[in-house]
């Protein structure tokens, strides 16, 4: 979904981690899943309009026309999420949301919908829990480098070591 009035972008977004993989976790040789986030604007800009469409599907009855049309609209933002997720991530989406074939009823659509509105918001849910994670770490990780720092410049009493005497010579 790309705009043309908006042209490139001018930055490359950062990868997003989902969940974090503790040190040491993969002891048997298994290679971590990297569940990533390439494009979190492109995400979530995507998330609201699938929220939104799933409003407007509860409100109004559709008629064959429209439920083709949302049937479309679901799958192009499939795509297009596919393309802002990692590639584990991406089989899972499509594990939960396999494509609609022919004419979908309203009641497939919204359940569909809200499917991937849940999915969405567990994924948003790991990407919150996975920086708050990373922000813990790196507070304890510059808390202990502090007190490290402390502790070199004021010694504790006890730590202190007789002061080193020249030698014979000096």
């Amino acid at each position: 979904m790309s705009d043309p009035q908006q042209g490139e972008h001018a930055f490359e977004a950062p990868v997003v981690p989902a969940v974090p993989v503790p040190p040491g976790a993969q002891d048997d040789g298994e290679k971590a899943p990297q569940e990533a986030v390439a494009e979190p604007a492109k995400l979530l800009r995507i998330a609201s309009m699938v929220r939104e469409l799933l409003e407007e599907t509860r409100q109004a009855s559709m008629d064959e026309a429209g439920r083709k049309r949302l049937a479309s609209i679901y799958a192009r933002s499939l795509g297009e999420l596919g393309d802002a997720i990692s590639d584990d991530l991406r089989e899972e989406l499509e594990q939960l949301a396999p494509p609609m074939e022919g004419v979908p009823s309203e009641s497939e659509l919204r359940i569909a919908q809200a499917q991937l509105v849940g999915w969405l918001e567990g994924l948003f849910h790991g990407i919150q829990a996975a920086m708050f994670a990373q922000q813990a770490a790196a507070r304890a990780q510059f808390e202990e480098l502090r007190r490290r720092g402390l502790m070199a410049q004021n010694p504790q009493p006890g730590d202190q070591q007789p002061p080193q005497r020249g030698g014979q010579y000096l």
